[in-house]
């Protein structure tokens, strides 16, 4: 017989904006049952090894204030816990990593810390309870209302029926959504349905951007830590991607200004200038340490190189999932072994036998991250569907920022699109800092499945800036204290954006819990 637990309201997904919205109806007082795919909480951070992307206003203002105290708490961690030079413990804007694509890179298991620090007085008193290596399988439906979702054990055939008030889809790729009966929308739509510059001329479903499966490496001078060559390192070091005329595997790859240039790269810092790709997501530099607590610098992979965009995972069968799966985990270990072995050196060389995989920094087996970094979800459609024309700096001109009478946060970030698995386009569009309106999180038709990540109702090009760190936690944090406002004032999540009383009472909420809901008007775009 399959177990039944029931909870005012159910999360499904433990990634960041998961973890916030579990936390917001519990600090509203009601309880929640979470679930997890993994065996660690925190998503972007965490299991799939990718630091903070950020907006350069985010140690001011830009974000919520539980974001805020995140970071402050993990600087704090690293003052408290580890043999920080002088200078290190007393920089108040202390970056672990030194890595330049964060003003805080910083190891995942750290994130993991202090995300389960956060929830632990919740999930000690048990206002949270959380199923860890359970996914999503099937819901009971009545009309436009969906009654329970049952989530089945990763590794066996343990079954759980959970029911409630509120379901919060925080899973990375939208999961719920086909099994709940949300009406979504994947890949690329086309331009005459968004009007969109950038949007292709037909909709591709199946066009969607590529995920990666990062991994991390330390550098031991004089060491040798050569992996095993993977199964398919010839195809992967030949392979020639449609938009370039060299290589994957090269210290080449598009130019984040002008994607229809390559730019070139290295792996560590030089006299000639040339872009360190060793310290871009570098976590733990050892110049922060003092002694020798750590055998070198550590480094996240997650580049160009092991972007996988040979096929999607979405919306296709499961033999196709985990064929795409595996071929992008070879993909990356293929990029590891070309580094140790043949990637040109400047001093006319080849290979960095001195790069060592970091099991322990992943927490796996093979070293990779438990879960690929996955930059698009299926997105709900939604009461309203934020695009292009209203991020894009280029089109936006004088007009600024956009402003929603309904807005629930806040944040900042280019429409970065990765090449996408049919067409191959890539996008770095600047934008304006934008706003996160409530109708983006409300599904056109079912009343009580919200979404609480990259799952909002955004097109793939806005979906480039959405899917960002302080945005996820955003939305999934406004999301929770939406279905608890929504449980307390006995109406529905639409009603509340409907009816401008509640629709007022609701932001006063989020203000009241340091949601900031729009942007300084004296900000210097």
């Amino acid at each position: 017989m399959m177990k039944q637990e029931n909870s005012d309201v159910i999360v499904i997904g433990g990634g960041l904006g998961g973890c916030m919205a579990a936390l917001a109806v519990a600090k509203m007082g009601y309880q929640v049952i979470m679930t997890e795919e993994t065996d660690w909480l925190g998503g972007q951070l965490t299991s799939q090894g990718v630091p903070p992307d950020e907006h350069r206003w985010i140690e001011h203002f830009g974000c919520t204030s539980t974001y805020r105290e995140f970071r402050n708490r993990v600087r704090q961690y690293y003052r408290d816990n580890y043999p920080l030079t002088k200078e290190a413990k007393e920089n108040d804007l202390l970056n672990p990593g030194n890595g330049w694509v964060s003003r805080l890179a910083h190891e995942p298991k750290v994130a993991l810390n202090v995300i389960s620090d956060m929830l632990a007085p919740f999930v000690n008193s048990g206002k949270i309870k959380i199923l860890y290596n359970y996914k999503p399988i099937e819901a009971t439906k009545d009309g436009d209302t969906v009654q329970s979702i049952t989530v089945v054990h990763v590794n066996e055939l343990a079954k759980i029926e959970l029911s409630g008030h509120y379901f919060l889809d925080a899973t990375e790729c939208g999961d719920v959504l086909p099994i709940a009966g949300v009406e979504y929308v994947t890949g690329a739509e086309s331009r005459l349905i968004t009007g969109e510059p950038h949007a292709l001329e037909e909709s591709n479903p199946k066009d969607m951007q590529s995920f990666t499966y990062v991994f991390a490496v330390d550098y031991i001078e004089g060491g040798n830590f050569v992996i095993e060559k993977p199964e398919q390192y010839d195809f992967w070091r030949n392979y020639m991607p449609k938009f370039s005329h060299l290589p994957l595997f090269s210290w080449y790859a598009v130019d984040a200004d002008d994607t229809t240039k390559l730019k070139e790269f290295t792996l560590f810092p030089n006299e000639q200038q040339i872009p360190s790709l060793f310290t871009y997501r570098r976590i733990l530099d050892t110049n922060n340490i003092d002694g020798a607590l750590y055998e070198g610098d550590i480094s996240l992979i997650n580049w160009a190189q092991n972007d996988y965009f040979l096929g999607p995972i979405i919306g296709v069968s499961n033999e196709e999932i985990e064929k795409n799966l595996k071929n992008a985990k070879q993909q990356s270990l293929s990029l590891l072994y070309w580094l140790q072995t043949e990637a040109p050196r400047l001093d006319g060389g080849k290979g960095f036998p001195s790069l060592r995989l970091r099991k322990d920094v992943m927490g796996t087996e093979d070293g990779l991250a438990k879960y690929p970094y996955i930059r698009e979800s299926r997105r709900i459609k939604a009461m309203h569907t934020i695009t292009e024309q209203e991020v894009s700096k280029e089109i936006r001109g004088e007009k600024g920022i956009c402003t929603y009478f309904d807005s629930v946060g806040v944040g900042s970030y280019h429409l970065d699109l990765h090449h996408t698995t049919v067409t191959n386009r890539s996008f770095y569009i600047p934008n304006y800092p934008y706003e996160i309106p409530l109708g983006a999180l409300l599904p056109i038709r079912v009343k009580n499945v919200i979404p609480a990540c990259k799952n909002i109702g955004t097109t793939q090009i806005t979906n480039g800036c959405y899917r960002l760190h302080p945005t996820e936690w955003n939305i999934g944090e406004s999301a929770g204290y939406l279905v608890a406002f929504s449980m307390l004032n006995q109406v529905t999540p639409h009603q509340v954006r409907q009816e401008e009383k509640y629709l007022k009472e609701y932001q006063s909420l989020l203000l009241a819990n340091g949601v900031q809901l729009h942007w300084p008007e004296d900000i210097d775009l």
